[in-house]
């Protein structure tokens, strides 16, 4: 969760938005993992690192800026 803070934070969006674009998951994803009243699976954090990584910081400002 600390990496997809962070991550968010770097091209401007919140962590709900980056779980979207990552496919993991809608909207109150993000907050149920945040509340512990769900928590995401290793594939779920795979997808996650998976997309951080392939749209790094300074092409997903420039995608989504649009």
């Amino acid at each position: 969760m600390t990496d997809v803070r962070a991550y968010a934070e770097l091209v401007g969006v919140r962590p709900t938005t980056i779980v979207q674009r990552a496919k993991c998951g809608g909207g109150g994803t993000w907050d149920a993992w945040v509340d512990g009243t769900s928590s995401p699976t290793h594939k779920t954090t795979d997808r996650l690192k998976a997309y951080m990584q392939a749209n790094p910081p300074a092409t997903a400002q420039a995608e989504h800026a649009a």
